[in-house]
């Protein structure tokens, strides 16, 4: 019986481990990339995606988070001033360990 119950919380785990997250989701690896939909800054398709930035946060167990993903870190790694384009690349293992990029282009 205890292991049944193991089981099957382990699985509830495993299902609700990606909630939040768009598209597509692995529950044993995830590692896809996704257009980011909520900019803090408006994109510009104008703008000649020269340059990239990357700006990323991690987390382990769930339990602890930490890391500068935003808009303006990604900018400032990048040197970049105007936004062309932003993706968001997530990768998850297990749940143990998660990580996500944001991607910015522009000049």
């Amino acid at each position: 019986m205890k292991y049944a119950l193991f089981i099957l919380c382990l699985a509830g785990c495993l299902t609700l481990q990606s909630c939040g997250v768009l598209g597509i989701q692995g529950a044993l690896y995830q590692g896809t990339t996704f257009p980011s939909l909520d900019l803090e800054v408006q994109s510009d398709a104008n703008v000649k995606p020269s340059k990239t930035g990357e700006a990323s946060c991690s987390s382990i167990l769930g339990l602890i988070a930490v890391g500068d993903c935003g808009v303006q870190a990604a900018m400032k790694a990048g040197g970049i001033s105007k936004i062309h384009s932003a993706d968001i690349k997530y990768t998850n293992i297990l749940g143990l360990y998660a990580k996500q990029t944001l991607i910015v282009t522009g000049e």
